[in-house]
């Protein structure tokens, strides 16, 4: 047995979460003016629809890597467009989480072998890859919610609390 066991469903439950919480801030991005959505916040990612567009290569990169079809390229130009992300992202999301339905407490815990985007290989439970796909996208929402509110703008509320509480309504 490993040292740690997660089960499928709270897999499948923090996927559930990371796709609200990003539905959510890409819903807020859609508010902003151009001039605000690329505005330099002289972070990594430096703007609004940078810093969602590499929460979405990510996310794309890892459901790649899952699948065994993972992409060539990280992030292109085209990725960081509002529009894109809007048509694209959902469909992203549906991946994701028609892969995880089919998630069982034995498949959380199988070996992932794969390549990182310098060619080198790895191999990870398949539990600790999704909980860096949802751990880095919360990071990387924190920094646009800190974005917006420094444009003027308050963010929704992002929280896995709050996730929780709206689905009991």
């Amino acid at each position: 047995m490993p040292d740690f066991v997660i089960s499928a469903l709270a897999l499948q439950e923090h996927l559930a979460y990371t796709v609200w919480a990003s539905t959510r801030l890409l819903s807020a991005a859609a508010g902003l003016s151009e001039r605000e959505l690329g505005h330099d916040f002289k972070t990594a990612d430096h703007s609004v629809v940078g810093t969602l567009a590499h929460i979405f290569a990510a996310d794309r990169v890892w459901l790649g890597r899952i699948k065994q079809r993972p992409p060539h390229v990280f992030i292109s130009e085209k990725d960081k467009n509002l529009a894109v992300l809007q048509e694209q992202w959902p469909g992203l999301h549906a991946a994701w989480m028609q892969w995880a339905a089919d998630l069982t407490d034995q498949s959380a815990h199988s070996v992932l072998a794969y390549q990182d985007l310098k060619g080198n290989p790895w191999t990870q439970p398949t539990w600790q890859v999704v909980l860096h796909v949802v751990n880095h996208a919360t990071h990387h929402r924190g920094q646009v919610s800190g974005f917006l509110r420094a444009l003027g703008h308050t963010p929704p509320s992002l929280d896995l609390i709050a996730y929780y509480r709206e689905k009991l309504r």
